[in-house]
């Protein structure tokens, strides 16, 4: 139990049904959605979409979504909702215009958009309610417009840099970023969400909604045809996971990099983590050391499922093995060389569980601040930029081609215990999320945290070659760290978000929700 003299949230308990997520709004859509008779599918779609509406510049219709559904008797299923590069993609075409990387504010970096295909094909198959009820709360907030909220209007002036044309006339009100408490609306976001509620993905990627993201696309020398939107399709897919202790830890298979989640901890196995100060040197120093390996391994092996061949390798105790033996408990060895999308942090996550103790993990991300920063002129459909994700390395397993889906930082993740699903949860915060993952459970397992408690507590990551070391930990554990050789820097945003709901074996749901963020867990 917390100190209550000290400033913190209590976990949020409930009995029937319980959302949690970055932002109130979309918490209490989902709630409202329970009571309303639908089940955790139902409210996790109408909470996410809303919150494209509450926090735009993490997430948007123009996005990607990945969902774990965690059903009674703890079977897991997963879909993947992102989607894939044009059919005329040509990685040559950018090195020879003398890239290295895919440009992250171009067109180029636009892949298909697969979240509202994912939203539709979820609800058609596990929902409740239809989308028009489903898709209601959206629509309405779309219109009637959202208070803008401390910690969105903190990373918007930022984030907005990307805006461009389009983007700017639509997320840039007046021409400039909205204050604490502006309401933002978007009238042809809810024009979009109508078409999907009577007519399912196709009034999104057929028809008028994809005639005019092409045409804002190929304005800008993007290669997208209306063809590339109709034939889009997401699929479901395997979970991969791996046991830390008792716990089971659940993950999407690649495209996404929830494998680098079970690798880190399979790493973190091989060191007395809960013998050590949870907020001390040594912690962060082996964890950096095990973030720097598996980053490593991600980089070189993680893409699209049909061009991935390394996964087993990755997987294999012997290979965590190898890697924790290359730790030095005193020394920082050189971080993973750092890859495009290791700069962005946006991304929104919801969980949900319902009355039946069915089980949704879901995230749904524009990648960088605002995406692409490109959106359609009719619409204001904002597009992400996942393809910067790829690899323009000729031969690399994640290189640019058509036809192809970008390695995703974004992952949703699962817990279970004796074979039932225990906890869904979710770490936000670009290239840390699979850091983060492994923190959590470590937090949980190794320290007994609440969920909570675990979210709360603080967070370092080693990125790009620097520690990245919240303000939440002392000077002197700075200090030893940069001793050990780490290059120690206090980032200006505290690092990531997160979301967690556990079903605990008295049946109560007992929720947290990340303080970095504006949103709340809530039950009913």
């Amino acid at each position: 139990m917390r100190d209550f003299h000290f400033p913190g949230r209590s976990p949020v308990l409930a009995t029937g049904g319980m959302c949690a997520t970055s932002h109130p709004l979309a918490a209490k859509a989902a709630v409202t959605t329970l009571e309303q008779g639908g089940n955790a599918v139902d409210a996790a779609i109408a909470g996410a979409v809303l919150l494209g509406i509450c926090e735009p510049h993490m997430t948007g219709l123009g996005g990607d979504a990945f969902a774990l559904i965690g059903h009674a008797g703890g079977d897991v299923t997963a879909y993947n909702g992102s989607g894939r590069a044009p059919a005329a993609t040509d990685a040559a075409a950018l090195r020879a215009q003398g890239f290295d990387a895919v440009p992250a504010n171009d067109a180029a970096a636009v892949t298909i958009p697969g979240a509202i295909e994912a939203f539709c094909r979820l609800s058609s198959d596990h929902g409740k309610l239809g989308l028009d009820t489903v898709l209601a709360p959206a629509i309405h907030y779309a219109e009637a417009g959202v208070p803008v909220a401390p910690r969105v209007a903190f990373d918007w002036p930022t984030a907005g840099k990307a805006l461009q044309g389009h983007g700017r006339t639509h997320f840039l009100p007046g021409g400039k970023a909205p204050e604490v408490g502006t309401l933002f609306r978007a009238p042809g976001q809810a024009d979009v969400l109508r078409r999907v509620a009577a007519h399912g993905a196709a009034g999104f990627y057929e028809g008028e909604v994809a005639e005019d993201i092409c045409a804002a696309l190929r304005a800008l020398g993007g290669v997208h045809t209306p063809e590339d939107f109709a034939a889009h399709r997401g699929n479901y897919t395997t979970p991969v996971g791996g046991t830390y202790g008792e716990t089971e830890l659940l993950e999407h298979p690649p495209n996404g990099q929830g494998a680098t989640a079970v690798l880190l901890l399979n790493i973190l196995k091989h060191f007395d983590i809960a013998l050590m100060d949870p907020w001390g040197a040594q912690r962060a120093h082996i964890e950096a050391e095990a973030t720097k390996l598996a980053y490593d391994a991600r980089n070189r092996f993680i893409a699209d499922p049909d061009h991935t061949a390394r996964l087993d390798h990755m997987l294999a105790p012997e290979t965590a093995e190898r890697l924790a033996a290359l730790i030095d408990p005193q020394s920082a060895m050189p971080s993973a060389a750092p890859l495009t999308e290791e700069v962005h942090r946006d991304t929104v996550y919801i969980t949900v569980v319902d009355r039946d103790r069915m089980a949704v993990s879901l995230i749904y991300s524009l990648f960088h601040g605002f995406g692409s920063g490109i959106a359609s002129e009719r619409f204001g459909v904002l597009m992400h930029n996942r393809g910067a994700g790829f690899s323009l390395v000729p031969g690399h397993p994640n290189e640019m081609a058509a036809g192809k889906r970008p390695m995703h930082t974004i992952i949703p993740g699962i817990l279970r215990e004796g074979g039932e699903v225990t906890m869904p949860f979710g770490v936000m915060g670009g290239a840390y999320q699979s850091t983060g993952h492994a923190r959590f459970v470590s937090n949980l397992r190794d320290f007994g945290l609440d969920p909570q408690a675990a979210i709360d507590a603080p967070r370092c990551f080693a990125d790009a070659g620097k520690l990245k070391v919240e303000r939440g930990y002392g000077e002197d554990v700075r200090a030893a760290l940069a001793e050990m050789g780490h290059d120690v820097i206090v980032p200006q945003e505290a690092i990531g978000g997160a979301q967690a709901i556990s079903i605990r074996p008295d049946g109560v749901l007992e929720g947290g929700s990340d303080p970095r963020k504006d949103g709340c867990a809530l039950g009913y």
